[in-house]
């Protein structure tokens, strides 16, 4: 009967497998459970940078190599589940940029997005087709894909900066593409402030033409306007019992996202808040800009404090503890997920 199993049986799979493997074929009943799992399977794991830790590599490396050089001087942070993939998350990239005064770092342009969370120092800027943005602490900058961009320190301290970018994503699709500016820096065509003067006051051009496509126009978001936000929100409305006062950067033409394939969010904790229980599909790299806590990912608990990254991978609980009054940055692949209609969440 067809439902006994045959004592050779394992014996006539294997030479099966074996005949059709030359064939270039596979049976999918034998990795079926691993391609679609009952819920979320990642390698990466819950991890913790303290910046005390992490800044002296940071400065080591403006010693050993020139931003033209290195072209970007950037340490890598390497999700430990994930070490050699250049890799926070299975989808987003990040690392600390370091630029010293006097310095520039080249201008190109790239397929891929980024932002840019500025950590420490000021006098810096970044320029993006033509215009120029100053850097402070707790900006958040974005480089739209295929936009000419390179960085300059004027100033007279270090500048470092979180770099996030959806390389994953874009190697996914094999959509990866860079070019050269023939000069280091790239010629200034607008004075600094132009992009949020057209588009950050509820106002646009007529017949606006998107000119970063579907990133935001605005590619500057000072710290300064985020916190007097979070600020005003904290007087106005009690503070989510996941979140406290949270808010995401959007494009101004659209409402959406600020950023196609990455989100970028803005938090503001209470001192002694203590979050309930939380997860999502969109495994997220945090930074926090203020204060001190505890962040506690699935069984892990990493107590944090100012210039710290952390990150939570998809559908690990997160709870945070607030210390003081905390103010965390985070982004993630929320976007695209939404956009393909794959993102959850669980509250509680």
């Amino acid at each position: 009967m067809a439902s006994v199993l045959q004592p050779d049986v394992g014996a006539a799979r294997q030479d099966f497998y074996r005949r059709m493997d030359k064939d270039n074929l596979a049976p999918l009943w034998e990795v079926l459970h691993n391609l679609v799992p009952p819920a979320p399977a990642t390698p990466c794991v819950p991890a913790h940078w303290k910046y005390r830790n992490v800044r002296p590599y940071v400065m080591e490396a403006g010693n050993i190599i020139s931003a033209k050089e290195a072209v970007r001087r950037v340490v890598v942070l390497e999700n430990p589940g994930m070490r050699g993939q250049s890799c926070i998350t299975r989808s987003l990239y990040a690392g600390l940029q370091l630029i010293l005064p006097g310095e520039v770092a080249p201008s190109h342009r790239h397929s891929q997005s980024a932002l840019r969370f500025i950590v420490e120092g000021s006098g810096a800027y970044t320029a993006v087709n033509g215009e120029r943005t100053t850097m402070h602490p707790g900006d958040f900058i974005i480089t739209p894909s295929w936009t000419w961009h390179d960085h300059g320190n004027p100033g007279g301290e270090p500048v470092v900066w979180l770099d996030g970018l959806d390389v994953s994503i874009v190697e996914l699709f094999s959509a990866q593409f860079m070019e050269t500016y023939p000069q280091d820096s790239q010629p200034v065509t607008r004075g600094e402030g132009a992009s949020y003067a057209m588009y950050g006051h509820n106002l646009a051009p007529l017949e606006p033409v998107a000119p970063f496509g579907k990133t935001s126009p605005v590619f500057s978001y000072p710290y300064a306007r985020s916190r007097e936000t979070l600020a005003r929100l904290a007087r106005e409305r009690d503070p989510d019992t996941c979140h406290g006062w949270k808010m995401q950067f959007i494009n101004p033409l659209t409402g959406g996202h600020a950023m196609p394939t990455i989100g970028a969010f803005i938090q503001l904790l209470p001192k002694g808040f203590r979050s309930a229980s939380y997860r999502s599909t969109d495994g997220t790299a945090f930074v926090a800009a203020e204060g001190e806590g505890r962040a506690t990912i699935g069984e892990q608990a990493f107590e944090f404090e100012p210039r710290d990254v952390f990150v939570a991978p998809s559908w690990q609980p997160v709870r945070v503890e607030a210390t003081s009054e905390c103010v965390l940055f985070s982004f993630s692949d929320r976007p695209a997920q939404q956009a393909l209609g794959l993102w959850r969440e669980q509250r509680g």
